[in-house]
Protein backbone atom coordinates (compact mmCIF):
# COMPACT_ATOMS: atom_id res chain seq x y z
CA UNK A 1 0.00 0.00 0.00
CA UNK A 2 1.72 3.38 -0.85
CA UNK A 3 2.04 5.80 2.04
CA UNK A 4 1.26 8.91 2.26
CA UNK A 5 4.17 10.59 0.95
CA UNK A 6 4.81 7.95 -1.74
CA UNK A 7 6.58 9.65 -4.86
CA UNK A 8 7.42 12.88 -3.18
CA UNK A 9 11.02 14.47 -2.90
CA UNK A 10 12.18 15.29 0.54
CA UNK A 11 15.62 16.65 1.66
CA UNK A 12 17.07 16.49 5.25
CA UNK A 13 20.37 18.14 6.70
CA UNK A 14 21.91 17.04 9.26
CA UNK A 15 20.86 13.21 8.69
CA UNK A 16 23.84 11.38 9.67
CA UNK A 17 22.53 11.20 13.24
CA UNK A 18 20.14 12.26 16.16
CA UNK A 19 16.91 13.84 15.25
CA UNK A 20 17.97 14.22 11.61
CA UNK A 21 18.14 10.53 10.87
CA UNK A 22 15.31 9.64 12.50
CA UNK A 23 13.48 12.22 10.75
CA UNK A 24 14.69 11.40 7.35
CA UNK A 25 14.15 7.07 8.29
CA UNK A 26 10.25 8.59 9.06
CA UNK A 27 10.06 10.51 5.43
CA UNK A 28 11.58 7.08 3.67
CA UNK A 29 8.96 4.92 5.60
CA UNK A 30 6.04 7.31 4.81
CA UNK A 31 6.98 6.61 1.08
CA UNK A 32 9.42 9.53 -0.03
CA UNK A 33 12.93 9.46 -1.71
CA UNK A 34 15.03 10.98 0.94
CA UNK A 35 17.82 13.50 -0.16
CA UNK A 36 20.16 12.82 3.00
CA UNK A 37 22.14 16.00 3.63
CA UNK A 38 25.04 15.70 5.91
CA UNK A 39 28.84 15.82 6.80
CA UNK A 40 29.26 12.53 8.14
CA UNK A 41 29.27 9.52 5.35
CA UNK A 42 30.12 7.11 7.73
CA UNK A 43 26.65 7.95 9.41
CA UNK A 44 25.10 8.36 6.12
CA UNK A 45 26.06 5.13 5.21
CA UNK A 46 24.04 3.42 8.20
CA UNK A 47 21.03 5.82 7.21
CA UNK A 48 21.48 4.50 3.61
CA UNK A 49 20.62 0.71 5.59
CA UNK A 50 17.94 1.28 7.51
CA UNK A 51 16.05 3.03 4.84
CA UNK A 52 16.75 0.16 2.81
CA UNK A 53 16.03 -2.44 4.98
CA UNK A 54 12.76 -0.63 5.97
CA UNK A 55 12.09 -0.55 1.74
CA UNK A 56 12.81 2.88 1.02
CA UNK A 57 15.17 5.07 -1.00
CA UNK A 58 17.81 7.63 -0.57
CA UNK A 59 20.39 9.85 -1.99
CA UNK A 60 23.41 10.63 -0.16
CA UNK A 61 24.63 13.96 -0.06
CA UNK A 62 28.11 14.41 2.12
CA UNK A 63 27.89 18.28 2.20
CA UNK A 64 28.85 20.95 4.70
CA UNK A 65 25.60 22.92 5.02
CA UNK A 66 27.93 26.15 5.13
CA UNK A 67 29.08 25.50 1.63
CA UNK A 68 26.84 27.87 -0.09
CA UNK A 69 28.20 26.61 -3.35
CA UNK A 70 27.37 23.07 -2.55
CA UNK A 71 23.72 23.95 -1.81
CA UNK A 72 23.22 25.51 -4.81
CA UNK A 73 24.34 22.69 -6.74
CA UNK A 74 22.17 20.51 -5.16
CA UNK A 75 19.51 22.87 -5.93
CA UNK A 76 20.76 22.44 -9.77
CA UNK A 77 20.79 19.23 -9.24
CA UNK A 78 17.71 18.62 -8.23
CA UNK A 79 16.05 20.99 -10.29
CA UNK A 80 17.74 18.89 -13.11
CA UNK A 81 16.47 15.01 -11.63
CA UNK A 82 13.02 16.01 -10.60
CA UNK A 83 12.03 19.55 -11.07
CA UNK A 84 10.61 20.35 -7.65
CA UNK A 85 10.84 19.61 -4.16
CA UNK A 86 8.12 18.51 -1.96
CA UNK A 87 9.76 18.45 1.98
CA UNK A 88 12.58 20.39 3.06
CA UNK A 89 13.87 19.84 6.40
CA UNK A 90 16.50 22.37 7.99
CA UNK A 91 17.86 19.92 10.79
CA UNK A 92 21.99 20.92 11.06
CA UNK A 93 22.74 22.84 13.71
CA UNK A 94 25.54 23.58 16.19
CA UNK A 95 25.02 24.07 19.90
CA UNK A 96 28.44 26.06 20.37
CA UNK A 97 30.03 26.73 23.79
CA UNK A 98 27.67 27.68 26.82
CA UNK A 99 29.37 30.69 27.57
CA UNK A 100 28.95 34.50 28.81
CA UNK A 101 28.52 37.33 25.65
CA UNK A 102 31.18 38.81 25.84
CA UNK A 103 33.28 35.82 26.32
CA UNK A 104 32.89 34.39 22.51
CA UNK A 105 35.17 34.66 20.14
CA UNK A 106 34.37 35.93 16.80
CA UNK A 107 35.17 32.69 14.95
CA UNK A 108 32.50 30.87 17.10
CA UNK A 109 29.98 33.78 17.11
CA UNK A 110 30.60 33.03 13.20
CA UNK A 111 30.22 30.04 13.03
CA UNK A 112 27.36 29.45 14.46
CA UNK A 113 25.19 31.71 12.28
CA UNK A 114 27.39 29.85 9.39
CA UNK A 115 25.65 26.79 10.56
CA UNK A 116 22.24 27.64 12.20
CA UNK A 117 20.64 30.94 10.03
CA UNK A 118 22.95 31.29 7.17
CA UNK A 119 22.48 27.75 6.16
CA UNK A 120 18.91 27.84 6.02
CA UNK A 121 18.89 31.31 4.24
CA UNK A 122 20.54 29.50 1.57
CA UNK A 123 18.60 26.50 1.47
CA UNK A 124 15.57 28.82 1.04
CA UNK A 125 17.23 31.00 -1.04
CA UNK A 126 17.94 28.02 -3.65
CA UNK A 127 15.20 26.12 -2.63
CA UNK A 128 12.24 28.15 -3.46
CA UNK A 129 11.55 27.46 -6.95
CA UNK A 130 11.67 23.79 -5.98
CA UNK A 131 9.49 24.06 -2.96
CA UNK A 132 7.08 26.28 -4.79
CA UNK A 133 6.78 23.94 -8.66
CA UNK A 134 5.74 21.30 -5.66
CA UNK A 135 1.99 20.57 -5.94
CA UNK A 136 2.57 20.87 -1.81
CA UNK A 137 6.12 22.19 -0.84
CA UNK A 138 6.71 21.97 3.13
CA UNK A 139 9.50 23.30 4.64
CA UNK A 140 10.21 22.88 8.58
CA UNK A 141 13.02 24.38 10.27
CA UNK A 142 14.14 22.95 13.91
CA UNK A 143 14.15 26.15 16.81
CA UNK A 144 14.31 25.97 20.15
CA UNK A 145 12.47 27.25 23.03
CA UNK A 146 15.98 29.05 24.29
CA UNK A 147 15.22 31.26 21.79
CA UNK A 148 12.68 32.78 23.90
CA UNK A 149 14.16 32.53 27.49
CA UNK A 150 17.14 34.98 27.79
CA UNK A 151 18.82 32.40 29.93
CA UNK A 152 22.50 32.88 31.01
CA UNK A 153 25.31 31.34 28.67
CA UNK A 154 23.12 30.30 26.01
CA UNK A 155 23.37 33.35 24.13
CA UNK A 156 24.62 32.95 20.86
CA UNK A 157 22.84 29.67 20.26
CA UNK A 158 19.48 31.18 21.08
CA UNK A 159 20.29 34.31 19.16
CA UNK A 160 20.48 32.14 16.07
CA UNK A 161 17.57 30.37 16.68
CA UNK A 162 15.76 33.64 17.53
CA UNK A 163 17.03 34.92 14.00
CA UNK A 164 15.99 31.49 12.20
CA UNK A 165 12.83 31.88 13.62
CA UNK A 166 11.98 35.91 12.19
CA UNK A 167 13.28 34.43 8.63
CA UNK A 168 10.95 31.67 8.55
CA UNK A 169 8.33 33.46 9.45
CA UNK A 170 8.92 36.15 6.75
CA UNK A 171 9.32 33.77 3.99
CA UNK A 172 5.98 31.52 5.37
CA UNK A 173 4.44 34.83 4.68
CA UNK A 174 5.70 35.61 1.73
CA UNK A 175 4.50 31.94 0.47
CA UNK A 176 1.27 32.39 1.90
CA UNK A 177 -0.71 32.75 -1.33
CA UNK A 178 1.19 29.99 -2.86
CA UNK A 179 1.26 25.88 -2.22
CA UNK A 180 4.39 26.42 -0.08
CA UNK A 181 3.89 26.34 3.64
CA UNK A 182 6.90 26.45 6.38
CA UNK A 183 6.96 26.06 10.09
CA UNK A 184 9.63 25.65 12.75
CA UNK A 185 9.69 22.45 14.87
CA UNK A 186 10.48 22.85 18.95
CA UNK A 187 11.28 19.15 19.61
CA UNK A 188 12.73 20.08 23.07
CA UNK A 189 15.22 18.01 25.55
CA UNK A 190 15.39 14.83 23.37
CA UNK A 191 18.10 11.91 23.81
CA UNK A 192 20.94 13.82 21.39
CA UNK A 193 24.59 14.07 21.65
CA UNK A 194 23.84 17.37 21.30
CA UNK A 195 21.39 17.71 24.21
CA UNK A 196 23.36 15.29 26.42
CA UNK A 197 26.42 17.53 25.69
CA UNK A 198 24.67 20.42 27.11
CA UNK A 199 23.14 18.82 30.01
CA UNK A 200 25.59 15.54 30.79
CA UNK A 201 24.00 15.05 34.13
CA UNK A 202 20.49 13.98 33.01
CA UNK A 203 19.79 10.57 32.76
CA UNK A 204 19.13 9.50 29.11
CA UNK A 205 16.27 7.43 29.87
CA UNK A 206 14.25 10.37 30.69
CA UNK A 207 14.61 11.70 27.42
CA UNK A 208 12.17 10.94 24.70
CA UNK A 209 14.01 9.19 21.64
CA UNK A 210 14.99 11.24 18.51
CA UNK A 211 12.47 8.61 16.54
CA UNK A 212 9.44 9.50 19.08
CA UNK A 213 10.38 13.55 18.59
CA UNK A 214 10.69 12.81 14.65
CA UNK A 215 7.14 10.77 14.53
CA UNK A 216 5.89 14.04 15.56
CA UNK A 217 7.52 16.50 13.02
CA UNK A 218 5.65 13.88 10.40
CA UNK A 219 1.98 16.33 10.02
CA UNK A 220 4.09 19.38 8.99
CA UNK A 221 5.19 17.63 5.95
CA UNK A 222 2.18 16.17 5.01
CA UNK A 223 0.43 17.76 2.16
CA UNK A 224 -2.19 18.39 4.05
CA UNK A 225 -0.45 20.96 6.58
CA UNK A 226 -2.04 24.06 6.09
CA UNK A 227 -0.53 25.90 9.12
CA UNK A 228 2.54 28.02 8.03
CA UNK A 229 4.50 30.29 9.60
CA UNK A 230 4.03 29.20 13.27
CA UNK A 231 6.19 27.09 15.83
CA UNK A 232 4.79 23.33 16.79
CA UNK A 233 6.37 22.38 20.30
CA UNK A 234 6.86 18.73 21.04
CA UNK A 235 6.57 19.35 24.77
CA UNK A 236 3.46 20.85 24.40
CA UNK A 237 1.97 18.98 21.55
CA UNK A 238 0.41 22.23 19.57
CA UNK A 239 1.26 25.21 17.47
CA UNK A 240 2.85 27.95 19.90
CA UNK A 241 0.93 31.29 19.94
CA UNK A 242 3.26 34.46 18.89
CA UNK A 243 3.31 37.87 20.86
CA UNK A 244 0.88 39.71 19.21
CA UNK A 245 2.23 43.57 18.36
CA UNK A 246 1.63 46.35 20.04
Amino acid sequence: MPGPLSDRIALVTGASRGIGAAIALELAQAGAHVVAVARTVGGLEELDDKIRAAGGTATLVPLDVTDNDGIARLALALHERYGRLDVMVGNAGVLGPLSPVAHIEPKVWNNMFAVNVTANWQLIRTMDPLLRAAPAGRAVFMTSGVAHYGRAYWGPYAASKAALEEMVRAYAAETATTSVRANLYAPGPTRTRMYLGAFPGVDPETLPTPETVAAKIMPLCAPDCTETGKIYSFREARFLAFPVPA
